[in-house]
């Protein structure tokens, strides 16, 4: 089984910054993507989870358009661990973020934390 317990959300101040991390733990030989996606209040259901960015094991990145210059995404692969570094927040970042990681072909998702953006 694998596990992915993330951490780092909280409350922010426009224009403030937070630090999500999440660590994969479990069998997890062969993990591979690994990223944040976000669920926004009152989209309930699991498709309504909007991609916010990805690494792949090689440390390729790729970013929602929404969060390009302002998110950093990281991993150590040592570790199992991926980060998301978030600057310049907004309001509309508000949302439940979720930690996403591919083990050898099977999507796993953390339960996710509150990120509130808010004066």
């Amino acid at each position: 089984q694998v596990r992915l317990v993330e951490s780092g959300g909280g409350l922010v101040q426009p224009g403030g910054s937070l630090r999500l991390s999440c660590a994969a733990s479990g069998s997890i030989f062969g993990i591979g993507i690994m990223g944040w996606y976000r669920q926004a209040a009152g989209k309930e259901r699991a498709f309504e989870r909007a991609l916010v960015a990805t690494i792949t094991s090689a440390g390729s990145t790729s970013y929602a358009d929404s969060v390009k210059g302002r998110f950093t995404i990281s991993r150590d692969n040592a570790e199992n661990t991926v980060s998301l570094k978030m600057n310049t927040l907004k309001p509309e970042d508000t949302a439940l973020y979720y930690c996403y990681a591919v083990v050898r072909g099977i999507s796993y998702w953390g339960q996710g934390t509150q990120v509130t953006v808010s004066s």
